[in-house]
């Protein structure tokens, strides 16, 4: 058939040079641009999980930058703590040197505590000059804020607190087991030494007896006719050498109760009777394992018998705060979690009593850093950086008062050129403590917390960029195959076209 009014085969060349060009032109557009998928008519789907993979590795490459941000502000607050470090330790030394009276002058003690004035000066001028981009960080602006603290609760720190936005934060503790000091009893049944009757000059009429604990020991000898409340007195001048401190017990005041000064297991009293002296009484007792000022009569050692040491130990806290099992050291429980960081000591009554108490409420305050690629609560990391002036660094409490580095100042109660030094050193201990603690917290956060973070996410990153640019980006192999296939489809078609344009032509020979 020949006719001329239509070419399909025209029509046929025309449309497959058009598919043609247009495979073409999407070859040479991925080549150009690297990209497979340009827009979503290219692949609908995998536009939509490409979109979804870029979004989240930009959130994870922020949080890397987020993650270097915070150790960059560690590192500043390290810088600070580093200084008072060596400020304190300097200090320690002052105290020291001034607590040789006899070999100082009054003019040399009070150049001593010029020096530790101007020490003083410059740890506060350290914790309040310190800071990263204008946000102060050792003056307490990163502590917590806490609220309704419990009568029970005699000291608490919070090292981490993770709160959702304008939250709240309830600690409650458990006590599961109580604290108890190592404790015995010596049982005399009179309020003094009764030595079987032997006259005051006999020189076996002796009863001495050696008392110990953590700190030390000590043996002490006591006559007959000594009273009780005598050998307590006795023993307590030595409490500051042994950890011992001794109290009148039993009824009619007929025992000498001995205890260890502090609660925990690390703790212990310890008796042996060197020479009894035919003293009269029960002897040597333990207490009850439950109740630790209840006398187990079962237990009694008589004084003959205990030439051999007998001890006690103490006992630690047993306690679980909002729910999770807590480590425990004498009357002091913490837990470290990745939601809860908190360290709290409680009252003498409240270790003793199995009871529920509910300590504070955390109501803000932290430093927080968003470590991860999506904004929640699981991917922030909260710290807590205390103040490190010197009205809040080396609490000390003795005999009912409450002691801080700035009571070390000129006029002050334990200023060193007529303050009670002992306690001072003790203030400074305990400072020195403090900020190595906050220093040890700050170098784990930075090693493990950040550093590890860092390192996690960047594999993260790198796997989510990957899986992007599988469904994203253009395989150039591929591309160029396409590109050269398309080339001679186009070329090839153009020529069909031509011929058949040319093909109706061919009528005009039926036209003679």
């Amino acid at each position: 058939m020949s006719r001329i009014n239509t070419n399909v085969t025209s029509l046929i060349a025309q449309r497959i040079l058009g598919n043609n060009n247009q495979s073409l032109t999407t070859s040479l557009e991925r080549l150009s641009t690297g990209l497979k998928i340009s827009r979503g008519k290219d692949e609908p789907a995998g536009l939509i999980a490409s979109e979804a993979l870029r979004a989240e590795a930009r959130g994870l490459g922020q949080a890397v930058a987020n993650a270097e941000r915070a150790d960059q502000v560690a590192n500043i607050a390290e810088g600070g703590l580093q200084e008072v470090s060596g400020l304190l330790t300097e200090l320690q030394g002052l105290v020291t040197q001034t607590a040789n009276t006899a070999g100082l002058s009054a003019a040399e003690k009070q150049a001593n505590q010029l020096q530790i004035d101007s020490i003083l000066q410059t740890i506060d001028r350290v914790a309040s000059a310190t800071s990263f981009q204008g946000i102060k960080l050792l003056n307490g602006n990163f502590d917590y804020t806490v609220d309704a603290v419990d009568g029970d609760v005699a000291a608490f720190r919070v090292n981490g607190a993770k709160l959702t936005y304008q939250g709240t934060r309830d600690v409650n503790v458990q006590v599961t087991q109580s604290a108890q000091t190592g404790a015995l009893l010596l049982s005399f049944g009179g309020t003094q030494l009764d030595l079987a009757g032997a006259g005051t000059d006999d020189p076996a009429a002796r009863f001495v007896i050696e008392i110990g604990g953590v700190g030390g020991s000590r043996e002490l000898s006591f006559s007959s006719g000594t009273t009780l409340a005598q050998i307590v007195d006795t023993i307590n001048t030595f409490t500051d050498v042994t950890g011992v401190s001794a109290t009148l017990s039993a009824a009619g005041n007929t025992g000498i109760r001995l205890s260890s000064t502090a609660y925990g297991s690390n703790e212990f009293v310890s008796v042996k009777v060197t020479n009894d002296g035919g003293v009269v009484g029960d002897g040597v007792l333990n207490y009850t394992a439950g109740q630790n000022y209840l006398a187990d009569g079962a237990s009694a050692v008589a004084f003959t018998a205990a030439s051999n040491r007998i001890t006690d130990s103490g006992q630690d806290l047993g306690a679980t705060i909002n729910g999770i099992n807590a480590t425990t050291v004498g009357k002091v429980a913490r837990i470290s979690t990745d939601f809860l960081d908190v360290e709290i000591e409680l009252s003498t009554d409240a270790s003793e009593a199995l009871n529920p108490i509910s300590a504070f409420t955390i109501t803000g305050g932290g430093a927080d850093f968003q470590l991860a690629g999506n904004v929640d609560i699981g991917g922030k990391v909260a710290i807590g950086i205390g103040n490190v002036a010197v009205r809040e660094i080396g609490r000390y409490s003795s005999n009912g008062s409450n002691y801080t580095l700035s009571n070390l100042g000129a006029g002050s109660s334990l200023n060193v050129v007529d303050g009670d030094l002992s306690k001072a050193q003790e203030v400074v201990s305990k400072a020195i403590s403090d900020i190595s603690s906050l220093r040890g917290r700050l170098g784990a956060f930075q090693k493990n917390t950040v550093g590890a973070t860092i390192r996690s996410l960047g594999v993260s990153l790198e796997n989510t960029v990957a899986a992007e640019s599988i469904i994203r980006d253009a395989d150039f192999a591929v591309e160029t195959a396409n590109l050269t296939r398309s080339q001679i489809l186009v070329s090839s078609a153009t020529q069909v076209l031509s011929l058949s344009n040319a093909q109706p032509q061919n009528v005009l020979s039926l036209l003679g």
